[in-house]
């Protein structure tokens, strides 16, 4: 590859890495071309951009942002994909679903190397099931809302519960 290309490759690389919040570093080696074709089409279906690259200019690239990423420069061997997504747990989500099946192998493809996932690394497949269960930003709003809404459901209720008990009293002592 010419050094022109990398310089290029490098440039594209950092700008995914500054426009996504989040990515993942993956091991999808062992796969064939149709389970790597279904995982692509996975992955554009979620909004997660799927790219192969060379570990060399990955760390180039992620040595040209303000950020440093060093914690995963000991993941970077063997053969790299990153997912690069805007939900935090999408990527986790997808390589759960997609290894379910694929237990019986003694080395599920894809496999979790390393993630940058809202501003924490997380080093290691070991790492896949607390990134399953980061609540995005969407989710957390949403939890927030529902602890917000819930006092004023309860005090309306209550208010309604109370001004139908009322109202059936006094039609009792109105009859009487």
């Amino acid at each position: 590859m010419r050094k022109e290309d990398k310089g290029v490759i490098i440039e594209q690389l950092t700008e995914l890495v500054k426009s996504y919040p989040n990515f993942y570093l993956t091991d999808i080696e062992a796969l064939n071309a149709e389970k790597t074709s279904q995982l692509r089409k996975e992955c554009f279906k979620n909004e997660i951009k799927l790219v192969v690259v060379k570990n060399t200019l990955l760390k180039k690239a992620l040595a040209n942002t303000e950020m440093d990423y060093s914690p995963l420069n000991d993941v970077l061997k063997g053969n790299t994909a990153v997912m690069f997504s805007q939900v935090a747990n999408a990527p986790a989500r997808l390589i759960k679903e997609f290894t379910k099946n694929a237990k019986k192998d003694e080395n599920p493809k894809p496999a979790l190397k390393g993630a940058y996932v809202q501003e924490s690394f997380y080093i290691g497949a070991e790492n896949l099931e607390v990134l399953v269960n980061i609540k995005s930003k969407k989710e957390l709003i949403a939890d927030v809302i529902a602890l917000l809404e819930s006092p004023a459901k309860n005090v309306i209720s209550a208010l309604q519960s109370s001004g139908q008990t009322i109202h059936g009293l006094l039609k009792t002592l109105e009859e009487k």
